[in-house]
Order: structure tokens, then C-alpha cells, then sequence
């Protein structure tokens, strides 16, 4: 699903250039749940935003399902973005003006769907995160744990193949932070999607079935958690 060649990221800092990734090679196959680790500054955000097309490589090649990001155009990343990944970030991200349904359908909205033809897709993804009787409430009405299940059914309304997710238990207690891990688990067992997890905690690893430990931008071990 994801294939990274011989990746660098390079970023000016000044007169110098730093190498935010610096020579990864790495493959991550299709269903699984992967950890990605390492301390900060290891490459591991970056990892993140060129799987994603959010960001291209300096030199090598990152492919998702098989074709190179660097040979789209931005409508074509967009649109990759729209319809095959679903991201989740550490903050949230929802909208406080919008209650939880209607963040949760809003990648369909901005999709040009019709709020009437979005009802099937989200009252099944509310269940499922444990939310169906808080559709109407505000993001300020509910707790951290709450606002991030939101957030992991805004990622999959619009049934991507890939789920990226950014420190998702970085804001939680560590009771929270398991049930988003279990969740996010379940996503990548129950329906195949492929799930990549950037995070720093170790706990993590536990619910994963791989984890990739990047240190200053090379991967420095790759396997079994």
C-alpha cells in the first residue's frame, strides 16, 4: 500500500540543510497496523506527510498503491487525500461550529455530497465509535476521549484504504488513549484497512503488528513488537 525508495526529505535551516528522512527504505503491506517510533527529530512527522501526499520526496520515490506520489498534480494528491487516506492528528482537528455528525460527514460535504445522502454513512460510524447518542452535541460538550473517536470516524466516513494517524493518544489519559489504540486496531483487523501510527508511546506497540523505529532519519529497526 505504501512504498518508500531510498526517501530523503531535506529542509533548509539557514545556511545548512537538514535531512529530516536520509535514505529509508521501507514497505508496509496492505491490512496492517504499523507503529512508527522514535524520538523527536527522528524523521517520523516527515514519514508521515509524504505518505500522506501531504509533502514529496527530495530525492527517491514514494509510491501508494504503486504510483508515485511525485509524478501526480496537486488536484490528483487532493483528490487521493479525499478518497483513499483518512488522517487522524493528535489535537482533533474538529470544527467547534459543527456538531459531531457534521464533522464527522464533512470530507463527504467538501466531496460535493448531499447532507440528505450522508445519513447511511454516519449513523453506522457513530455506533461504532461509541458516539450515536452524542450526534448533536459540540465538540466543547464532550470529553478528549470522545473528541479523537469523532476524529477516527471523520477518517473513515469516506471508506479509505489507508488510515494515518499523528500521536492520536498524545492529548489522552492512558485508559483513553488504549481504547483509541483497540480502535484503531480493530479498523485495520475488522475492515483491512492499512493503519500507520506515529507515536511515542511504547504502550502503543502493543497493539500494533509491526513497529518501525526511525532515529535521525533512518529507519534503525523494523520488526515484531
Amino acid at each position: 500500500m505504501i512504498e518508500f525508495r531510498n526517501v530523503r526529505k531535506i529542509y533548509p535551516q539557514g545556511k545548512r540543510e537538514i535531512a529530516a528522512l536520509d535514505g529509508v527504505s521501507l514497505r508496509i503491506e496492505r491490512g496492517g497496523f504499523t507503529c512508527l517510533m522514535g524520538p523527536s527529530g527522528s524523521g517520523k512527522s516527515t514519514f508521515l506527510h509524504l505518505a500522506g501526499g501531504l509533502d514529496l520526496p527530495s530525492s527517491g520515490e514514494v509510491l501508494i498503491e504503486g504510483k508515485a506520489t511525485s509524478s501526480w498534480d496537486d488536484d490528483a494528491l487532493t483528490l487521493l487525500r479525499r478518497r483513499r487516506l483518512g488522517f487522524v492528528f493528535q489535537f482533533f482537528n474538529l470544527i467547534p461550529s459543527l456538531t459531531v455528525a457534521e464533522n464527522v460527514a464533512l470530507p463527504l460535504l467538501l466531496g460535493g455530497a448531499r447532507p440528505s445522502d450522508v445519513e447511511d454513512r454516519i449513523v453506522p460510524l457513530l455506533e461504532r465509535v461509541g458516539l450515536a447518542d452524542r450526534r448533536s452535541h459540540a465538540p466543547d460538550e464532550l470529553s478528549g476521549g470522545e473528541m479523537q473517536r469523532v476524529a477516527v470516524a471523520r477518517a473513515l466516513v469516506a471508506d479509505p484504504a489507508i488510515v494515518l494517524a499523528d500521536e492520536p493518544t498524545g492529548n489522552l489519559d492512558s485508559g483513553t488513549g488504549r481504547g483509541i489504540l483497540e480502535l484503531l486496531r480493530n479498523v485495520a483487523r475488522e475492515d483491512g484497512r492499512t493503519v500507520v501510527v506515529v507515536t511515542h508511546d511504547p504502550a502503543a506497540a502493543r497493539f500494533s503488528d509491526r513497529v518501525v523505529t526511525l532515529r535521525d532519519g533512518r529507519v534503525e529497526s523494523d520488526g515484531k513488537p
